[in-house]
């Protein structure tokens, strides 16, 4: 799933490779996927985007947009956007594939769900603009009052899990990046936001800026792919990867468990759930 790393990753290498190109033809929907959301309807999506030249790319939260012209495609969650040369082979299945004017391609397609919106400028999609309007977790504006002022009382019964990655209080942090971010606050998943010290409220702020930050400087996780097809160059702790090794810091065996609707991974050693 497309998350903070992984959009910024994949918005950096649109501007270096598909920057200046133009657009030749659409392909939308040719693999129809109940749970690919497309804004409008993807028959029209060549017309709306055919000639026009790809002006960059930018990301915000878990999304990444590509401004082409007037147009905007804004792609999101678990929809995978994966380069092509000319000459190389294109999947015969995808949601999206875009052929440039130089018979390169981007495909995109969609796991379990994911979003694919074709946009004038002017309009907005509610998802997007609250992700693009928020500050973001890697600025200097993200700072540990801004982080405090996102908790109120009303979160006191939420568990750790719910509180980061619930709601959109920080865009771009899903269920994938927060693992390792409250394994390096030694927190587990389901404590509640209530029963945190101040002192483990500064740990899980400074795990969330440095472990976002180390994440996003190596491309990405390794659970997740690039541009090109490449995993990320940062090796989780806690993901489908690591179940059932030792915890890099006691040896006790890394657990998972299925949790609000996903499945968490924690160490019982350093990730106690007793207080």
């Amino acid at each position: 799933m497309i998350e903070l790393p992984e959009s910024r990753t994949l918005a950096g290498q649109i501007n270096e490779i598909v920057k200046g190109k133009t657009i030749l033809n659409v392909y939308a929907n040719k693999s129809p996927h109940k749970f690919a959301w497309f804004r409008g309807d993807p028959g029209n999506y060549h017309n709306l985007l055919s000639g026009k030249i790809i002006e960059g790319a930018k990301a915000y939260g878990g999304m990444v947009e590509i401004k082409a012209e007037e147009m905007r495609l804004i792609f999101c969650d678990g929809t995978n956007i994966r380069y092509y040369q000319a000459g190389e082979e294109v999947p015969l299945k995808h949601q999206l594939q875009i052929e440039f004017d130089d018979f390169s391609n981007i495909v995109c397609s969609v796991q379990m769900y994911g979003g694919i919106w074709a946009l004038n400028l002017d309009q907005t999609e509610g998802y997007c603009q609250i992700s693009e309007e928020k500050i973001s977790v890697l600025s200097d504006d993200f700072n540990e009052n801004y982080f405090n002022s996102l908790f109120t009382q009303m979160d006191n019964k939420l568990s750790t899990k719910a509180f980061l990655a619930t709601k959109q209080r920080i865009p771009g942090l899903g269920n994938g990046v927060l693992q390792d971010i409250l394994f390096n606050a030694r927190l587990h998943p389901k404590r509640k936001m209530s029963s945190l010290s101040d002192e483990e409220l500064e740990a899980m702020y400074k795990s969330l800026k440095n472990t976002l930050f180390e994440m996003t400087a190596r491309g990405g996780r390794d659970t997740e792919k690039d541009l090109f097809g490449c995993s990320g160059g940062y090796k989780t702790i806690l993901s489908k990867k690591t179940k059932g090794l030792p915890c890099p810091i006691c040896q006790s065996e890394v657990i998972r468990e299925s949790y609000l609707g996903g499945n968490i991974y924690f160490c019982p050693v350093c990730q106690s759930l007793e207080q």
